[in-house]
């Protein structure tokens, strides 16, 4: 049997989530988490943006891009 070895970030959420007792709690805290990883991703697009390495262009070459993995049915 393989052992789990948890980050210290994985400990610290297990602790934190063990004081959510209700469906609301439950809820405010994936809403939290949600606004945490929406600010993560606007700040990295903004610093791309800023490098030049993302532009109207780049948007542009990308709308209507697929890519996700097929899968055989």
């Amino acid at each position: 049997m393989e052992t789990i070895t948890f980050t210290p970030a994985q400990v610290q959420v297990f602790k934190l989530v063990s004081h959510i007792k209700t469906a609301v709690g439950l809820e405010k805290l994936r809403q939290q988490l949600a606004a945490f990883y929406a600010k993560q991703i606007d700040e990295e697009m903004d610093q791309l943006r800023e490098s030049g390495q993302f532009d109207e262009k780049k948007l542009q070459e990308l709308r209507g891009s697929h890519f996700r993995t097929p899968y055989k049915k």
